[in-house]
């Protein structure tokens, strides 16, 4: 390997701050957790490390060529995460009385139905896309790595969201009683509304 321990760590650290900062993914996740418990929530968790495979390997094998080439392709990708995350954030704050599980795209019932919606909302996801396009490149130099680099890259990219999202499915399972009160559900809704708004705010400035 030609990459460092302390290499691997920094950036396992910048993917866990990716995990830590609200997203379509936790949407995705507390709607199935608050629907059906963990059970219903960790097909999803295994949905999105697939994302969390192809995503840092598009960004080793060319993306970050595309980028250096055509600059304006990641100012595009930011606009657009940040239109996203704003629309997101207004939709959560108009809709702040309303469960989050009456999206029943995101808690139809079964295994499967879990794996793809995590599927869907990793590849969707313009957080996931802009930090393995964009970031990721910057951590390590790409032009002299081994295999063992890409899978150890990989590895920590799989590994962090995925222990990170079976940790908030089990902890929404267990307050799951709580969070569906329509108070408490009010007031964690406009939280995250307003954390996705100050996340499309910052996003252009990164």
């Amino acid at each position: 390997m030609t990459i460092t321990l302390s290499d691997l760590l920094l950036y396992a650290g910048a993917v866990a701050i990716l995990f830590l900062t609200p997203g379509p993914v936790w949407v995705a996740l507390l709607a199935r957790a608050m629907a059906g418990g963990f059970h219903a929530a960790w097909p999803l968790a295994l949905g999105v490390v697939v994302g969390d495979l192809l995503w840092p390997l598009l960004a080793i094998w060319g993306v970050s060529w595309i980028v250096a080439q055509y600059a304006g392709f990641l100012l595009l990708l930011r606009i657009v995460a940040s239109a996203m995350f704003l629309a997101m954030g207004v939709a959560l704050i108009l809709k702040a009385d309303r469960a989050i599980t009456t999206d029943s795209r995101l808690t139809r019932p079964g295994t499967w139905a879990g794996f793809l919606a995590g599927l869907a909302v990793i590849l969707g996801n313009p957080k996931a896309i802009l930090f393995y396009m964009g970031v990721l490149p910057g951590f390590f130099d790409l032009s002299n790595i081994t295999g063992w680099d890409i899978a150890a890259m990989v590895g920590v990219s799989m590994a962090v969201p995925l222990a990170g999202n079976l940790l908030l499915a089990i902890f929404v399972d267990r307050v799951r009683a709580v969070l569906s009160s329509p108070d408490a559900l009010r007031r964690m809704n406009l939280s995250a509304g307003a954390l996705l708004i100050l996340v499309g705010l910052v996003i252009p400035f990164t």
